[in-house]
């Protein structure tokens, strides 16, 4: 074979193209020509010219790629260039931000949207969004009110605290109380509590972005009560306890209880503020579940303070949700910055329904997706399974499929070590491979998103509604029935 001496440069690689390679390079039409087809220039018509051209020149330069790096594709016709274009188009078409079918097992997800919110919410959002609402307007007195008002005397109720205010997440929470209350000053906290969540938050670090100083007591694994007293000065402004919710400290370990921090901290006239990280107010330990105590347990035990996310156990919306004592309350919604870190209408709405529901605790069992698929009975869980097994029957010549006992995970930083029992559907591809299968579900409509683990592909059936399963398997069919053939479709 001749090969010509020139170089073309490709990303950071420097390559040699046959005479074989530049011919296969030439048979590919110029982007000019084929927008020139009638159906590209619809799209043109119905979008965007420019969108379109930008469109097929990366569709034609993702096949010169492949081309450049030795890949044995076919060259396809003009009329299949146009055709895979135009898949490709509609693609590009849809909305980044969309559904996809959980079937990792992960309840709380944080790749996935973390909690899921209840219809009462999704309703209570649509309602906000569609009209006009009394976001800060007092209807009973005609005249301005407080956003605050509409989650405040519920969270009060839910919680026996005395006072509420909410903020977007908990980080922010966390920020607004050590800035406002403790700036300048010192904040005592146990080695053994300066936790790290993800993002790379650290209590360590927002102590310092908010301008309070962090004395460290005790050691990793062991804090006593005499470790805060002997570091208690006229610089304390707060004892601080963050609630080990994402990860667990086992064997020889001591810790001060929030009650004996609570009479400390009155006997030094010293506020107490108690990060819960993921907050519950449904008590799972009495399902056997976990040993997370609820907030309303935390505030009797007298804490000034706490905060804790409305988006994990909870179940609601993304928020920051902070109950405590009215004076230091009212401080907090006194502090400017508490504009910055204000939640909106529609934070507001989901937060407000979502409340209500816990007022009657078996209707929250229910209503709640977030405690529904943490309590959902395992022989619920086999049925969903068996389901989906019987919808995928007609592939058996393309997979083995089978259902298997297993467990799942809360996840979102709540309930650390905690596993629930589950069933899960189990696929082998036998034609094609196992990243080829994950691949062309995770991009399929609706993405499907699972495991893959012991050479097979795994749905865990607790995160799966039942609703879901049929959509579920029309995605496995799709991916499963796939040309792999056509390894010059540019979906990546």
């Amino acid at each position: 074979m001749v090969r010509y001496q020139v170089k073309i440069q490709h990303g950071d690689v420097n390559q040699m193209l046959s005479g074989e390679q530049k011919q296969r390079l030439r048979q590919l039409p110029s982007v000019h020509r084929l927008l020139q087809d009638e159906r590209l220039r619809q799209w043109s018509e119905m979008t965007s010219p420019r969108w379109v051209s930008d469109g097929v020149s990366q569709y034609l330069d993702n096949l010169r790629r492949q081309l450049l790096e030795g890949q044995a594709i076919a060259i396809p016709s003009e009329d299949q260039l146009i055709e895979e274009i135009i898949r490709d188009l509609k693609k590009r078409s849809r909305a980044n931000f969309r559904r996809v079918i959980n079937g990792t097992g992960v309840v709380l997800h944080t790749n996935l949207g973390r909690a899921r919110i209840a219809e009462a919410a999704c309703r209570a959002m649509l309602e906000v969004a569609k009209h006009f609402n009394n976001l800060e307007y007092n209807l009973e007195e005609g005249r301005r009110g407080s956003r605050y008002e509409h989650v405040e005397a519920l969270l009060c109720q839910l919680t026996g605290a005395e006072a509420a205010l909410v903020v977007n997440n908990n980080a922010a929470a966390v920020f607004l109380v050590l800035r406002e209350l403790a700036r300048g000053k010192e904040v005592i906290v146990s080695r053994g509590e300066l936790v790290e969540i993800g993002g790379s938050f650290r209590i360590s670090e927002i102590m310092l972005e908010s301008g309070a100083r962090l004395v460290e007591v005790g050691t990793t694994n062991k804090t006593h009560p005499e470790d805060y007293l002997k570091h208690i000065t006229a610089e304390t402004a707060l004892l601080m306890k963050v609630h080990q919710s994402n990860f667990k400290t086992i064997g020889f370990t001591a810790e001060v209880d929030a009650a004996e921090l609570v009479q400390m901290g009155r006997e030094h006239q010293i506020p107490v503020y108690l990060d819960l990280g993921s907050g519950v107010l449904f008590d799972l330990r009495l399902y056997g579940i976990g040993d997370e105590p609820t907030v309303q347990e935390v505030v009797s035990k007298g804490v000034d303070l706490v905060s804790f996310s409305g988006d994990k156990l909870l179940g609601g919306p993304q928020a920051g949700i902070i109950v405590g004592r009215k004076p230091l309350i009212d401080r907090l919604k006194k502090n400017q910055l508490n504009r910055a870190l204000r939640v909106d209408k529609f934070t507001l709405a989901a937060l407000e329904a979502t409340l209500r529901l816990y007022m009657f605790p078996e209707q929250a069992k229910q209503a709640i997706p977030t405690l529904h698929m943490i309590l959902t009975p395992l022989e619920v869980l086999r049925e969903k399974a068996e389901s989906l097994q019987k919808l995928l029957e007609p592939l058996a010549g393309l997979a083995e499929i089978g259902i298997e006992k297993g467990n799942s995970e809360v996840g979102g930083g709540s309930l650390p070590g905690v596993t629930l029992p589950t069933w899960l559907v189990w696929i082998k591809p036998r034609a094609m491979s196992l990243p080829e299968l994950e691949k062309s579900l995770r991009t399929g409509q609706p993405p499907v998103i699972g495991r893959l683990w012991r050479e097979r592909f795994w749905l865990d059936m607790r995160t799966i509604e039942a609703d879901e399963i049929a959509d579920c398997a029309d995605s496995l069919k799709q991916a499963l029935q796939s040309d792999k053939g056509l390894s010059h479709r540019s979906s990546d």
